[in-house]
């Protein structure tokens, strides 16, 4: 289980209701259920840590070790 914390970088408050999505490494993987964010700016996942690529909107923010929480700005 991991959690992904999104900031606007213009305000630097949490990023509400923004649609967060995770791609894992490996060809048995795939792609985590696609959540949204909450009024924390968290989007929680029920799926195991892993490496990974993390969508915000669309956009590539991140590629690497996804586990606990992690950060990005948008």
């Amino acid at each position: 289980m991991f959690t992904i914390q999104v900031f606007e970088n213009s305000t630097g408050e949490p990023a509400y209701l923004k649609k967060v999505s995770v791609e894992f490494s490996g060809i048995f993987r795939g792609f985590a259920k696609d959540q949204y964010t909450d009024i924390k700016g968290e989007a929680h996942f029920s799926e195991d840590d892993g490496r990974g690529v993390i969508y915000v909107q669309g956009s590539k923010v991140y590629e690497g070790s996804i586990e606990g929480i992690k950060v990005v700005h948008i």
